[in-house]
C-alpha cells in the first residue's frame, strides 16, 4: 500500500473516532493559504483542527512528534484562512493532533496553541 492510501485509510479512522467522540466533521484534506488540514472537526461550540500522524511503530518517536513547529505554522495559517471564510475568527478554536500507532489511537486536544506557532 502506498503512503498515500496509508494516509487516507489513518484519516479514516480517525474521523470514525471523532465520530464516536460527538464530533461532526466539517471538511477534510483542505489546501488553504500555506497549509493543508487534515480534519475539521466541530463538537459543541470548539472548532478543532486536526492534524493526523500515523506511524507503524514507534522507532522513530511517536506520531505527535512529527508536528513539528514548521507544521504548526502551516496548520495555523490553513486555519486561519478556513476560520476567515466560515466567519469563525470570533468562535473557539483549538489544535489537535491524532496519532494512531499500534492499532491504538490517541486524542490529544490542544496539542499546540496558536503562540507555538511563533
Amino acid at each position: 500500500m502506498n503512503a498515500r492510501a496509508v494516509g487516507a485509510r489513518a484519516e479514516d479512522a480517525a474521523c470514525a473516532y471523532l465520530a464516536a467522540d460527538g464530533y461532526a466533521i466539517l471538511a477534510r484534506n483542505l489546501r488553504l493559504g500555506r497549509g493543508e488540514l487534515d480534519i475539521v472537526a466541530r463538537k459543541g461550540d470548539i472548532t478543532a483542527f486536526v492534524e493526523v500522524k500515523y506511524r507503524r511503530d514507534a522507532r522513530f518517536g511517536m506520531p505527535a512528534e512529527a508536528v513539528t513547529p514548521l507544521k504548526m505554522r502551516r496548520i495555523l495559517d490553513a486555519a486561519t484562512c478556513y476560520a476567515a471564510q466560515n466567519g469563525l475568527l470570533e468562535t473557539k478554536l483549538r489544535f489537535d493532533v491524532i496519532e494512531l500507532l499500534d492499532g491504538k489511537i490517541r486524542h490529544i486536544e490542544g496539542a499546540f496553541t496558536a503562540s507555538d506557532c511563533v
